[in-house]
């Protein structure tokens, strides 16, 4: 059976939809800052027919029934500010992996955090997964950070994994079981 994707997803200040190709010119402006993907293992986007060949590639993805590509919409501007995909199925054992970005200027408002409780809270109830996996560059301690809030324990170390803007990089895997999300926000330690 497939991943069956959910309605819409509800927060205070964030929609989390299917991805839609209108949404193309708004990803442009997150994937074509070299800031934002210079830890992720996709390239930057320098045109729109990036983000088109990207579009494509994600239909194709979705309909093997193994992933499911969001993007995160601000209320107040009903832009697309961020993106959340959840990829790499497997039913038998009702895990998936989840990936995520968002753009620069959103970065530090705690929007990405509830973006994914809301996803994460989704996966576990309404799609009944027991698991979900993160992959996170070693050199992105923001992103590792955001993991360990949400209750996202670390499980290891990949070496050489992914390669980034044509460099082996390393990233640390991550495991969340039904049950251990964390749904209110932690202190940060100074």
């Amino acid at each position: 059976m497939p991943l069956i994707a959910p309605d819409d997803i509800e927060t205070p200040r964030l929609l989390l939809r299917l991805l839609q190709e209108a949404d193309l010119p708004s990803l442009f402006d997150m994937n074509s800052d070299p800031e934002v993907t210079a830890l992720l293992p996709y390239a930057t986007w320098s045109s729109i027919a990036d983000g088109k060949a990207w579009y494509d590639r994600m239909r194709g993805v979705e309909a093997t029934g193994l992933a499911l590509q969001f993007v995160v919409v601000s209320k107040p501007t009903n832009t697309a500010i961020g993106t959340c995909l959840l990829f790499r199925f497997e039913e038998a054992s009702a895990r998936v992996e989840v990936g995520y970005a968002l753009g620069r200027k959103y970065w530090g408002q705690g929007l990405m955090r509830e973006a994914l409780v809301a996803l994460l809270g989704c996966a576990f109830d309404r799609m009944r997964l027991r698991r979900v996996e993160a992959e996170v560059n070693t050199r992105n301690p923001a992103s590792a950070a955001l993991l360990a809030r949400l209750g996202f324990t670390k499980e290891g170390l990949l070496r050489k994994r992914w390669v980034t803007k044509g460099q082996a990089e390393d990233v640390e895997v991550y495991g969340l079981l039904q049950g251990e999300l964390r749904t209110e926000p932690v202190s940060r330690v100074s």
